[in-house]
């Protein structure tokens, strides 16, 4: 009878001793671009007299298990809480991330769509600032948002709180340095009435650089909005530069960009019947930039003249001036308007 009590109370105390070496083993956290941090349960029991009530449930909740950011150890969260440069080394200080987090840290890759990857390397951003992890780990340079664009980066977030031309290459324009391999593709824009536009970007960097058209003039989006051909007459869109003195100008050089392209026959209903504009026969003389946009938008019917404007000299009797460039619009009526 007392062998087998003994027995029992012998088993009991093992499970315990059990359970206690199960609870009080290393916690390994792993982290997808970075070595893993380990947390010795012996060594900080050994520091505080094996009190457990010093951090559970006062400062880690075992039911309510969550990960905690750096930013938020800063704050005397988790960790953070002795880890303060008082009771232990202090969280905030680069010098000790060492401490912590062994080995170390690997390259981290951002797919990026229709463009390639970027691949950011730590070995080499460490280098340079002289192991200052705090330099982007600070709770503001670098954060867990997803989808940050050029543009805001460009304003000063993530990569662009370094990357601004004063510290070093601004993000606005360089795109090969950071997606290697990156060739920009040509852009088609589809147009109604009229053949598509393609943009070669491999023809144009021939004699430019990205920073001369993003984003200064261009967003990084291909599609951000429409210029129509009134716009680049006024020097927006491609017209920054195709204003007649940089490159050919956006008014007039139709067929340059939209290849292929012949303006059809122009029907206008009018109280004495339909007139008709045939670009075929105006084009044998004259040049698209002769009309666009000096005296008519691109956009058909967007100017309505009466005969008296144009005997006045508008629209069409610009050039049908009393038969001094073209026959008078105050005669041969037959000639436009079928009745």
């Amino acid at each position: 009878m007392r062998k087998s009590l003994s027995f029992s109370v012998i088993a009991v105390l093992l499970t315990v001793v059990m359970a206690g070496a199960a609870e009080y083993k290393d916690i390994t956290f792993t982290f997808k671009n970075a070595g893993p941090v380990v947390f010795s349960h012996e060594l900080h029991l050994r520091k505080y007299n094996n009190n457990c009530k010093i951090c559970h449930s006062a400062i880690f909740n075992l039911r309510a298990r969550r990960h905690f950011s750096m930013a938020e150890m800063e704050k005397t969260r988790s960790c953070g809480a002795c880890h303060t440069g008082v009771k232990a080394f202090s969280v905030a200080n680069e010098k000790t991330c060492v401490r912590c987090h062994k080995g170390s840290p690997q390259n981290v890759t951002y797919p990026v769509k229709s463009i390639g990857q970027v691949v950011f390397s730590h070995s080499h951003h460490l280098a340079k600032t002289g192991g200052a992890c705090r330099s982007c780990h600070n709770g503001k340079v670098i954060t867990k948002e997803k989808g940050v664009t050029m543009a805001q980066m460009e304003k000063g977030k993530t990569c662009g709180a370094c990357h601004d031309g004063k510290r070093t290459f601004t993000v606005a324009a360089n795109c090969d340095r950071c997606h290697k391999g990156f060739k920009a593709k040509d852009i088609t824009f589809a147009l109604k009435k009229v053949s598509p536009v393609t943009f070669s970007h491999a023809f144009h960097l021939q004699a430019y650089k990205c920073a001369d058209c993003h984003t200064k003039i261009f967003p990084y989006r291909a599609v951000t909005g429409t210029s129509t051909m009134a716009d680049m007459a006024k020097g927006k869109s491609c017209g920054a530069c195709h204003n007649g003195t940089d490159a050919f100008s956006s008014a007039g050089d139709c067929a340059t960009c939209h290849k292929g392209f012949k303006p059809g026959i122009m029907t206008f209903k009018t109280d004495g019947g339909l007139a008709t504009f045939s670009h075929d026969i105006h084009l044998q003389n004259y040049k698209c930039a002769d009309c666009h946009t000096k005296i008519f938008p691109f956009k058909a019917g967007a100017l309505k003249a009466t005969m008296s404007d144009m005997e006045s000299g508008k629209s069409c009797g610009a050039c049908h001036n009393k038969g001094k460039d073209a026959f008078p619009v105050q005669d041969e009526c037959g000639k436009c308007h079928k009745m």
